[in-house]
């Protein structure tokens, strides 16, 4: 086995100056030819890298093929999971921008990427987006034969789409929790999904309906960023991940067994929890001498855990194989197999990517994929035919070649004919979409015209991508029909990239038969392994972007007369390019920093003997972060890559500066009497604080929208989100404003009534919502907001209810989740690493735990209303519900029930004082919820079901 880190395989952020800094990676996918991975991360882009440089040393430093192939990005949130189909022929992506993107390979898109100095050596598309979920998507996974796509989300949702049409099918709406991972079964028959609810349920595909639910390894299971799952390639079991032994505190894989859907085996051995599980896809023999059958068979599976450690384990063996140790410096997000079953990829929330690679005879007994397919037979599962006229797969003569697409001029032709026997027929079996022509410019260097061409919506039949954009030549052919193929480019000869049974020679010496090749159906038709050539090495890779656009062919047609007027007549007419104030000034590279003179702390010094005039704000000094004055700093606008600077200089005949910067040009500038000390920015306004107590607030394009506001003390803190913009100054007063609107939400509020006079409490950060509602967090270990309701300021969470509480789950989890998940979690979980462990040992009162759990869940409630998260807010209120009918409090039952139902005989316009939602939710409908876990306990399940009756009937008078 050989290991690799290519230090080169990286998210960053290309506007940065810091190019070292690495952003964590979520996910990363093998295509299923091996020759390229897919990796997705917090910088909210999905980026492809070449295989071939990680696994050989002198790819690597040949530069050939290129390291990285293409980054994508059109995701607005970090990106938690990439999947190619099995095909090859698509890559879906999820994000925490709650939509799933299907990418499709798009030559004409290579070229240096918009905003940064990278290069996109192939293109890819956006072919779809796939709304539908409420919340991040987790995780995706395409059914065998890429015959469906599911996707999971934190908003405990499941959702099926049709893996061709893209359409969306089926809404699961089961779990309590958020959902965290996804597998298919190899036969088709089953999904299988994880969530934080503690389950694993299994759903059949037949009418979508559950067939089990596993609860039992997962009653203990700590809050993890991920559940990802894996289904073995036998069909035979599920290995999920974060499942414990011993009341919790013996970390472990559980292995479902298919049928009685119970866990008997686990595996053992990681010291934190397991996040992710990745079955090897191919089948393994016991005895290789001896028939493929049940007892004969065995798989590989990998997991990768919290403890920052690989370990890989074959079935018929009780110990690992392997078990790599701190391979990575935080805990492994995701693992993927290349399809030879040789190589195993692993990536990390530190940024990093691992590769480990196999000799054929360390994984001793690896069958071929046709083995598999074969063996899969025995389950007489008989899947749903594909939808007429679809394909992922390309029809292939003796070359196996990709069809190329019709010319254009022929394209047209068969428009005008019956559309029933075009290849771009979109109404196929009620599948069609609406057809679409587009004018897709053509690179050609000796006849510079534009070549129309048609371009078939999602409901006609697929034809491969690389045809579908061969920019080097017009085939004067017409469509092909059924039966019919024609030669062509393949997938590979357009990327130029080699497939993994290339990369597999330079790995090792050993030889194994390639599984694909030996494939006799499905997996052999998805031509993989094409015959490819390099360019030699005095050739580059072409990167050009420029594209030569000419509406005029004069070749041999001057002095013939006049032509008739033309669109580029008028392009001698048009106005210069639009002007932007700084966007000829030169960028230059700034050393960061501290300016000598008047800085952060002597001015601190300033402000607190101002303040020391008796007043109760006078302790406050010092217990806010003073910010030091800067020669640099800056702030990165609210979902983009767009970067607002601030420049102060130490002569004192220079200017401040305030520069915002898209990509490489100056979109505005203007200067300031008085040194910057914080920038914030959102997509819709900026807002700059200066040292001399002033806030000034622009637009995107620089115009100041609000007056220069005098704040009376410098600024400690400046937060936005959305439209909301919060300041805390040195005095500890704190001020938010709702921008778009240009008023503030209350009037500066102390923060003296939460500090109080212990110079040990702290603020350790300051934060605001897009609700406007300010996020305080105390090095006390208690967070607070203002309640604008009840102007005080009150308590979103406090690390007590660690000491006893079921519910408390973020000291499990650890930083890099934070972005995934809702602002109450987020809170616990900053709390959760600055309190000490618990000590388990101390003697407690008998209803310690009922009670702390209990004040737990309603705090988490309130709080979840205050920071507007109507998804932690139902969650929270689940739980409580559970807690309450697991410990048949009745009297706390009753209340809960009349709260959520209202006065009985209420109607619109009658009853002010009662509201019938909650966050958006109706009140009702969340009831519903509630007294379906008290019907499950034997005390309440009377007065559920007398509720229940008596919400049919509200519903049915109403």
């Amino acid at each position: 086995m050989r290991f690799t880190k290519p230090a080169w395989v990286m998210h960053k952020d290309s506007s940065s100056r810091d190019q070292t800094k690495r952003h964590s990676m979520f996910s990363c996918h093998v295509h299923p030819d091996g020759s390229r991975i897919a990796t997705g991360g917090l910088d909210a882009k999905v980026r492809i890298w070449s295989t071939k440089p990680i696994l050989n040393a002198n790819s690597e430093a040949s530069g050939r093929p290129p390291k990285s192939l293409c980054t994508l990005t059109m995701h607005t949130g970090p990106v938690l999971t990439v999947r190619w189909a099995h095909s090859g022929r698509w890559l879906a992506s999820g994000s925490d921008d709650e939509i799933v993107m299907i990418w499709d390979l798009d030559p004409s898109a290579k070229g240096k990427v918009w905003g940064s100095d990278e290069v996109n050596v192939e293109g890819w598309k956006p072919l779809k987006r796939l709304p539908g979920h409420e919340s991040d998507v987790t995780d995706l996974a395409w059914a065998p034969g890429d015959r469906y796509l599911a996707s999971v989300g934190l908003d405990s949702k499941v959702l099926i789409w049709c893996g061709f049409t893209l359409e969306r099918l089926r809404k699961l709406e089961l779990h309590q929790g958020f959902v965290k991972g996804i597998c298919w079964d190899p036969v088709g028959e089953f999904l299988a999904t994880s969530s934080d609810d503690r389950t694993v349920k299994v759903w059949r595909t037949k009418d979508w309906e559950l067939e089990a639910e596993i609860k039992k390894p997962f009653e203990d299971s700590p809050g993890t960023f991920f559940r990802r799952l894996s289904w073995s390639p036998d069909g035979a079991h599920i290995t999920a991940s974060n499942a414990t032994n011993s009341g919790g505190y013996v970390f472990i894989a559980a292995v479902i067994s298919r049928g009685s859907w119970t866990s008997d085996i686990s595996l053992v051995g990681h010291e934190n929890t397991v996040e992710v599980a990745a079955y090897n896809p191919h089948i393994f023999l016991r005895d290789p001498s001896q028939p493929v059958m049940a007892s004969n068979i065995c798989s590989v599976v990998a997991l990768g855990a919290d403890d920052r450690s690989v370990s890989v384990w074959q079935t018929k063996s009780a110990r690992p194989l392997i078990v790599a140790k701190e391979v990575f410096e935080r805990q492994i997000m995701d693992l993927s197999w290349s399809m030879d079953g040789l190589n195993l990829y692993a990536v990390s929330s530190d940024g990093t990517m691992a590769a480990f690679s196999f000799d054929p005879d360390e994984l001793e007994g690896l069958a071929p994929l046709s083995v598999q397919e074969k063996y899969l037979t025995k389950f007489g599962f008989t899947p749903p035919p594909l939808p007429e006229g679809f394909s992922h797969v390309s029809q292939r003569l003796a070359d196996q070649r990709m069809t190329p697409p019709p010319s254009p001029k022929r394209a047209e032709r068969a428009m005008s004919q019956d559309t029933a026997h075009s290849a771009f027929d979109t109404g196929v079996n009620g599948f069609g979409g609406e057809r679409v022509n587009t004018l897709v410019a053509k690179r050609n260097t000796k006849k510079k015209r534009v070549q129309p061409t048609f371009m078939g919506s999602l409901g006609a039949p697929i034809v491969p991508s690389a045809a579908n954009h061969d920019l080097t030549a017009v085939v004067s052919r017409p469509p092909p029909s059924a039966g019919t193929v024609t030669n062509g480019r393949s997938f590979h000869e357009v990327t130029g990239i080699a497939s993994s049974s290339r990369i597999q020679q330079q790995v090792s010496t050993s030889t194994v038969q390639s599984p694909i090749a030996a494939s006799s159906s499905f997996a052999e038709s998805l031509d993989f392994s094409l015959d490819l050539q390099y360019p030699p090495g005095d050739e580059d890779i072409d990167m050009s972007t420029d594209v030569q656009i000419s509406s005029l062919d004069t070749s041999g047609k001057a002095g013939k007369g006049k032509r008739k007027a033309n669109v580029v007549d008028f392009l001698e007419d048009r106005p210069i390019k639009p002007r932007t104030l700084g966007g000829d000034r030169v960028r230059e590279t700034v050393a960061v920093k501290e300016i000598s003179g008047v800085s952060g702390a002597n001015a601190a010094v300033l402000v607190s003997q101002a303040l020391a005039s008796a007043s109760y704000e006078s302790s406050l000094a010092g217990r806010l972060p003073i910010p030091s004055l800067l020669n640099y700093i800056k702030a990165t606008v609210e979902g983009s890559e767009d970067v607002l600077e601030g420049r102060n200089y130490e002569d004192g005949d220079k200017p401040t500066e305030v520069i915002y910067v898209s990509g490489k040009q100056t979109q505005w500038l203007d200067y300031l009497s008085s040194p910057v000390l914080g920038l914030t920015a959102t997509s819709t306004f900026c807002a700059v604080a200066t040292q001399d107590g002033s806030l000034g607030v622009y637009s995107p394009t620089g115009r100041k929208i609000m007056p220069i506001v005098s704040l009376g003390s410098p600024c400690s803190v400046i937060s936005s989100s959305k439209n909301m913009l919060m300041v805390i100054t040195w005095s500890g007063s704190v001020h938010v404003w709702d921008v778009k609107k240009q008023h503030a939400l209350f009037p500066p509020t102390s923060l003296f009534a939460v500090l109080g006079t212990s110079p040990n409490c702290t603020v350790l950060s300051a934060s605001v919502r897009p609700n406007g509602a300010p996020v305080i967090q105390l090095s006390t270990g208690v967070a607070y907001t203002y309640d604008t309701s009840l102007l005080a300021w009150s308590k979103l969470s406090d690390g007590w209810w660690a000491e006893g509480s079921d519910s408390w789950s973020g000291r499990q989890r650890g930083n890099a989740q934070v972005a995934a998940r809702g602002p109450v979690s987020s809170v616990e979980s900053s709390i959760a690493e600055r309190i000490p462990p618990v000590d388990a040992v101390k003697e407690r009162p008998n209803w310690w735990g009922d009670a702390l759990t209990l004040g737990h869940l309603e705090s988490r409630m309130h709080a979840a209303k205050a920071l507007d998260s109507p998804q932690e807010y139902k969650q929270a209120l689940v739980l409580y519900a559970k807690k309450i009918a697991d410990q048949a409090y009745r009297a706390k039952a009753e209340e809960l029930i009349k709260e959520l139902f209202g006065p009985v005989y209420w109607r619109p316009g009658r009853e002010e004082t009662w509201s019938t939602t909650v966050l958006g939710f109706s009140k009702r409908d969340l009831l519903k919820d509630v007294l379906a876990v008290f019907a499950r306990s034997k005390t309440l399940q009377k007065l559920a079901a007398d509720w229940q009756d008596m919400l049919k009937k509200a519903a049915h008078e109403s």
